[in-house]
């Protein structure tokens, strides 16, 4: 089996492996409860929470993403921080206070208190389908990475053993101590992937024969237009970080992702209390700023490095820029540090955690009676290993997908969530505000917004014959039509009495 890694970096992958196992054995604690294993025992470090959301925000989509987006436009992908500090804003003061002062395990159990205990569950099931369609198309993107590095191919048995491997560490972790390893490990690989990405930087630039000053001067004056420019005022629909599509969908986006996504709440109500939590979400997005940063001046470094003439393709395989650059140009051992990055950036384990958690809590501790909680710890760690087969299966169904559609790495990721959070945001938007709205209306809720998001999928207009405009829609507005239907199809519902403190 041909492969392009050195000894040098095999060294370099199997000390990442051997650096992670040590950090989750260290943090791993013995004879945990459940919400020990699931919530930490809400004593996790703000500063370390913040890390871990962060790591769990970024993924391999953000590694080889991003360089690909400022590469062939420019640097409005920015405007995604500005929206999740206005979402980290919304989230931190109205929904972290409530979920904390009711004790909750997991986000949807606020559902139950609105509703019933369907809703909740209703709710469970749609943040399960969700995640298991978003981190699979996670895990697919890091795979295809993987792929490309260790074979110089994206032949589909590769990817079935890169995804494979990926899906192993993911699970390793997730057994070893719970949230508390996870969340220290995720500390590793956020230092990991963010110092490969540095080294790469650096790399790029010692190889430009310019100064700091030419270099900004070929950027501004790029043909088309300035690539620094981090602001586009365009209506036009197609465009996803468009200035009004920031301000609109990607909010609800980030609103979605930092409020109502077990895979990021899970970590903010590790805490002690909702203002720590509250704080670790918004110190999240600070730091996230430099770190998209660097990946966008990446993105700016291989546009001078190739004056915008990358080849697309390598041996016969479409890639991004950035993975073009990492299979012919870098040197035998930061190509094994480069893998790192990837991998770290595409940790599974943290959905694994947070998915396990919904599994368990939501949807089996209702019907399992009194048990012990050592019961439910061992129920998480099977609920993992049979998650962790349907992201597998779900990276395998993202290869045809993501070939049948076209869709940039980035837009395909970030568009797979909005399955999901349409109907979150719909039904939370009136458990929330207003008075209406029953288990019923709820789960029909879930499905329209599920459905509406399905009727943009290239395959789904080609197949029902629908305007093929429809594809050229960016997921930002799919994600606000979403949410609208689904909040009026749950406002649709008999009036139920408000939670308590609900302005309703």
């Amino acid at each position: 089996m041909h492969t392009s890694f050195t000894p040098t970096d095999w060294a370099v992958l199997i000390g990442y492996v051997l650096l992670l196992a040590l950090a989750g054995w260290l943090t791993t604690r013995r004879g945990m409860d459940s919400e020990g294993y699931f919530l930490a025992g809400h004593h996790a470090p703000t500063w370390l929470v913040a890390i871990s959301v962060l790591s769990t925000v970024q993924s391999a989509a953000t590694f080889l993403g991003v360089p690909d987006n400022s590469y062939r436009g420019n640097y409005t992908y920015i405007g995604g921080v500005f929206a999740a500090l206005v979402a980290a804003w919304i989230a931190g003061n109205v929904l972290i206070p409530r979920f904390y002062a009711m004790r909750v395990t997991t986000v949807y159990e606020l559902l139950e208190s609105r509703f019933d205990a369907t809703a909740r569950r209703a709710a469970g099931v749609m943040y399960l389908l969700g995640r298991i369609l978003a981190s699979g198309a996670r895990l697919y993107l890091a795979a295809i990475a993987v792929s490309m590095i260790l074979f110089l191919d994206i032949e589909p048995g590769h990817i079935v053993i890169a995804s494979g491997l990926l899906l192993v560490f993911g699970l390793v972790f997730t057994f070893m101590g719970g949230l508390e390893s996870i969340i220290w490990s995720d500390l590793v690989q956020v230092v990991l992937y963010v110092g490969a990405a540095l080294v790469v930087a650096i790399t790029l630039w010692a190889s430009l024969p310019m100064s700091m000053s030419e270099a900004i001067s070929a950027l501004v004056n790029a043909p088309g237009g300035s690539k620094l420019a981090p602001i586009n005022a365009t209506l036009d629909l197609s465009a996803p970080f468009g200035l009004f599509a920031v301000l609109t969908g990607v909010v609800l986006l980030n609103l979605a992702s930092s409020g109502l996504d077990q895979d990021i709440t899970q970590r903010l109500l590790a805490c002690e209390d909702a203002a720590k939590g509250r704080r670790a979400l918004y110190a999240s997005v600070i730091v996230s700023l430099p770190v998209i940063a660097l990946f966008l001046v990446i993105g700016s470094l291989l546009w001078l490095h190739y004056q915008g003439a990358a080849a697309s393709s390598f041996n016969g395989e479409k890639v991004t820029v950035f993975m073009h650059y990492i299979l012919t140009e870098i040197p035998p051992g930061l190509r094994g540090l480069v893998t790192v990055g990837v991998i770290a950036a595409a940790a599974i384990n943290s959905g694994l955690i947070s998915m396990a958690n919904v599994l368990v809590n939501d949807l089996y501790r209702p019907f399992a009676g009194e048990r012990q909680e050592a019961h439910f710890v061992r129920a998480g760690r099977a609920a993992s290993v049979v998650l962790g087969l349907a992201l597998f299966a779900m990276s395998i169904l993202s290869y045809y997908w993501q070939r049948y559609s076209d869709a940039a790495l980035l837009d395909f990721v970030l568009g797979v969530m909005s399955f999901a959070y349409s109907g979150l945001l719909g039904v939370y938007g009136v458990a929330l505000f207003t008075r209406r709205g029953n288990s019923g209306s709820v789960i029909a809720a879930f499905v329209a917004g599920f459905l509406t998001v399905l009727a943009f999928q290239p395959y789904v207009i080609d197949s029902l014959a629908l305007p093929a405009g429809m594809k050229a829609i960016a997921f930002p507005w799919q994600l606000v039509l979403g949410t609208a239907i689904s909040a009026l199809v749950c406002a649709m519902g008999k009036a139920k009495v408000a939670i308590a403190g609900n302005p309703g």
